[in-house]
C-alpha cells in the first residue's frame, strides 16, 4: 500500500490535500502539527474515503509543531476521537495515549541526525508501548549506513516494521519495503509536498521505479546514485525489463565504503550493480574478476555476480566506440572508420581511458588533455597517445572530441575541469560529450549551433544501456522502449 502524508495550514487547503491525496493514496497521513488554528478533526475527514492515519510532528522528528507538548498530546486525542483507522505516536509518549476504539497505534521512533541502530531493543519497547506497526525513521545516506535499518525491514516479524530513510536514498526503503511486504510505502503527492528533502513523489514511484510491480518474487538490479543521470538508467532498465515482462526492477543505492557491500547485496538477492563514473574505481574494488578493459582503465561501470564471484565489466568504451564509428560511416563490425583518424580525448580519468583504449584497438591515432596536466601525460603514456598540455589544446588538429569530464565554458562557472572555450569547436568535427550522459549540456548545444557533426548523447547513452540490458538480462532492449524512457531531452 501507499501512504501520501498531507501537512496542510488550513482546514480548507487539509480538506483539498485529503481529496487530492485520495486519487492516489491507499491511507492518507494528515499532519496536525502545521495547521494555524485549532481543526476540527472530523469535519475535515468527512467524505473522505482512505484510511487515514493522525499524526503530530515535533520539530526534533522532522515536524513543524511550535505548541507545548501537553497541547500537542490533547490534539492527538481529540485526533483518535475523530475515529481514524491509525494514529502515530512517538515511542516516548505511547504508553500517555490509550488506545481507543478501533484506531490502530502506529508507534515511531526517529532519528534526525545519524543512521539508526541497535534496532531491536527499539522494537521490544514499541511492542510493550502496544504498537500494532513500528515505524523507524532515519537517515540513509549509503547503503553501509542504511543497513541496520535494511535489516530491521526486510526481516519477517509478528509486529510490522515501516522505515523510512531520510535523504533521496530513502527511495531504496520504499522500494525494499514493497519487496518484502512492509504494510505501507511513503512517497510525496507532488513536488513541493515532500516531508522531508528529496523524497520521492508518486510520479515518480510509478514511471522510474515501477513500485506496483515489485512482489516478493522481484529480482532487485543494484543502480548506483541519485542524481539526474541515475534516474534516467533506472528508469530506461526498467522501461526493458517491463518491456520484457520480466519480474525485475532496479534498487537505486549508494554503495559506502564497507568492505561488506558484497555481502549486502547477497542478503538483498541484487546480483548486479550497475555504477556510474563518480563510482568507477570503487566498482573496480568489489570484484575478484576483472575484464581486461576495465583493468587497463581502472573503471567498471558493471559489476555482475557469477557463481562465487563479482566480475566487473567496463561496457561504456564498447557503446562509445559503436556510437562513434556509426556516427563516421561504419556499415559492419569490419569497417574501421577511426584508422589513422585523428581523436581527441578530453578528461584522464576512468571513462577517458575506456575510451583511449577502445580507440587505440581500431587504430585511432590519440592526443588526450585534462584539467590536471600530470594526469593527462600519464594516461597519455599509457595508450601511447599524443600528450597535450592544457594550455595547447586549441592548436590541436583532429576529427573527432570526446569529453570525459567535466569542463566549463563560462569563467564565472563553478564547474570543476577543463575550461573550454567554445571557440575550439570547428564545424569538420565530430563532437560527442560523455560528461553527463545523457543529458544534453552546454557543449553540445554548442557544437550544434557552430555546425559541428554532433554524436548525440541520448544516442551514446541508449547504445551503453542496451549493452549493460542485454549483459544482465540475456535479452535486446529495443531502442525505441529505450528512448520512449527517456522521453524529450534534457539539459543537464
Amino acid at each position: 500500500m501507499l501512504c501520501i502524508a498531507v501537512a496542510p495550514e488550513s482546514r480548507q487547503l487539509g480538506r483539498v490535500d485529503l481529496f487530492n491525496a485520495s486519487m492516489l493514496a491507499d491511507i492518507i497521513e494528515l499532519r496536525l502539527d502545521r495547521l494555524h488554528k485549532e481543526p476540527d478533526i472530523k469535519e475535515m475527514l468527512e467524505g473522505v474515503s482512505k484510511p487515514i492515519l493522525i499524526s503530530c510532528r515535533r520539530k526534533s522528528d522532522g515536524g513543524a509543531w511550535e505548541g507545548s507538548e501537553d497541547e500537542r498530546m490533547t490534539l492527538l486525542r481529540q485526533g483518535i476521537l475523530a475515529g481514524p483507522a491509525y494514529v502515530e505516536l512517538e515511542l516516548d509518549v505511547a504508553d500517555k495515549v490509550p488506545r481507543f476504539g478501533k484506531t490502530q497505534r502506529v508507534v515511531s521512533y526517529t532519528q534526525m541526525q545519524k543512521p539508526l541502530s541497535g534496532l531491536e531493543p527499539i522494537l521490544e519497547q514499541a511492542a510493550k508501548a502496544k504498537a500494532d506497526v513500528v515505524k523507524l525513521v532515519g537517515p540513509t545516506p549509503t547503503l553501509d549506513a542504511a543497513w541496520p535499518l535494511l535489516a530491521t525491514v526486510t526481516k519477517k516479524r509478528t509486529l510490522p516494521v515501516v522505515g523510512m530513510g531520510l535523504g533521496r536514498p530513502g527511495t531504496t526503503f520504499s522500494l525494499l519495503g514493497r519487496r518484502y511486504g512492509a504494510p505501507w510505502i511513503y512517497a510525496a503527492l507532488e513536488k513541493g509536498l515532500e516531508a522531508y528533502e528529496g523524497q520521492s513523489t508518486v510520479t515518480e514511484l510509478d514511471e522510474v521505479y515501477h513500485w506496483k510491480a515489485i512482489n516478493t518474487q522481484t529480482k532487485f538490479i543494484a543502480v548506483t546514485g541519485f542524481d539526474e543521470c541515475a534516474t534516467l538508467r533506472v528508469k530506461v532498465l526498467n522501461a526493458g525489463f517491463a518491456h520484457h515482462q520480466m519480474n525485475t526492477r532496479c534498487l537505486p543505492l549508494e554503495l559506502g565504503i564497507s568492505e561488506k557491500i558484497g555481502q549486502m547485496l547477497d542478503a538483498l538477492h541484487c546480483p548486479v550493480i550497475v555504477g556510474n563514473p563518480r563510482m568507477g574505481e570503487r566498482m573496480l574494488n568489489l570484484a575478484s574478476d576483472i575484464e581486461e578493459p576495465a583493468r587497463v582503465a581502472q573503471y567498471s561501470d558493471l559489476v555482475v555476480k557469477q557463481k562465487d564471484s563479482w566480475h566487473a565489466l567496463n561496457t561504456l568504451w564498447r557503446a562509445t566506440l559503436r556510437s562513434i564509428e556509426t556516427a563516421l560511416g561504419a556499415k559492419t563490425a569490419e569497417d574501421r572508420p577511426l584508422d589513422k583518424r585523428n581523436v581527441f580525448v578530453i578528461g584522464a580519468g576512468g571513462p577517458a581511458k575506456g575510451v583511449a583504449y577502445g580507440i587505440q584497438k581500431r587504430k585511432g591515432m590519440i592526443s588526450i588533455t585534462a584539467a590536471d596536466n600530470s594526469e593527462a601525460q600519464m594516461a597519455a603514456s599509457q595508450f601511447g597517445a599524443r600528450f597535450v598540455p592544457i594550455a595547447n589544446m586549441y592548436d590541436t588538429l583532429c576529427d573527432v572530441v570526446v569529453i570525459t569530464e567535466a569542463y566549463s565554458m563560462d569563467e564565472g562557472d563553478a564547474a570543476l575541469g577543463v575550461r573550454l572555450n567554445p571557440s575550439f569547436l570547428r564545424p569538420h568535427m565530430l563532437v560527442t560529450d560523455l560528461s553527463r550522459l545523457p543529458l544534453e549540456t552546454n557543449l553540445v548545444r554548442e557544437a550544434r549551433l557552430r555546425g559541428c557533426k554532433l554524436l548525440d548523447p541520448r544516442a551514446v547513452f541508449c547504445e551503453h544501456m542496451q549493452s549493460v540490458f542485454k549483459t544482465i538480462s540475456g535479452k535486446e532492449l529495443p531502442l525505441d522502449v529505450a528512448m520512449g524512457a527517456l522521453g524529450e531531452p534534457q539539459v543537464g
